[in-house]
């Protein structure tokens, strides 16, 4: 559960930490702001992929299931600072498959946490395998990095590329090629 007044004093402390005077007519509604803001970003702490995945529909043998370029913001738990870039997902049904925003909702669920964009790569993946139970799923995301752009190396539009494979597609060359030629459509 977020705790906003806590937000509140800690981005005043903050706002004293780096010089400014918080009652300033600029600041003064800042870490009010900040704390509404944090709620929304961070919404996916207290959320579980469960309910957007139970959503699913009966169907006979299919082929793979492709929903690509799912836009996505997180925090990284580094630097606090915002990672985005797009998930794609594929999985192959076994006699369901999820209505199609659910996937979506899923990678918001984990995106709304601070995060490590290799831990949630395989969160999503996990998460559509224990609640879907399909033959495999992958997932790729791939995201720029504001902590690689705005500060350190200052690196703007490097983009780093995690993948996740479970079952099927574990060991499958074919299936993760098809998935690749798939993304290029």
């Amino acid at each position: 559960m977020i705790d906003q007044e806590k937000i509140r004093k800690a981005v005043a402390l903050l706002l004293e930490g780096i010089g400014e005077d918080p009652g300033r007519e600029g600041l003064a509604e800042t870490p009010d702001r900040v704390a509404r803001m944090y709620g929304e970003i961070f919404s996916g702490m207290d959320a579980d992929a469960a309910e957007p995945l139970a959503k699913v529909f009966a169907v006979g043998d299919s082929e793979m299931v492709l929903e690509k370029d799912i836009v996505f913001y997180s925090m990284c738990e580094h630097h606090m600072m915002p990672f985005y870039g797009k998930a794609h997902i594929a999985y192959i049904p076994d006699g369901k498959v999820l209505g199609l925003s659910k996937l979506a909702r899923t990678v918001e669920i984990y995106a709304r946490r601070l995060q490590l964009q290799e831990r949630m790569t395989g969160q999503i993946a996990d998460a559509v395998m224990e609640h879907l139970s399909p033959r495999g799923v992958m997932v790729v995301l791939e995201a720029e990095h504001m902590c690689m752009t705005m500060r350190g190396v200052k690196k703007p539009g490097s983009r780093t590329v995690s993948m996740a494979v479970r079952g099927a597609f574990e060991g499958d060359s074919g299936l993760q090629e098809r998935f690749f030629r798939m993304l290029q459509m």
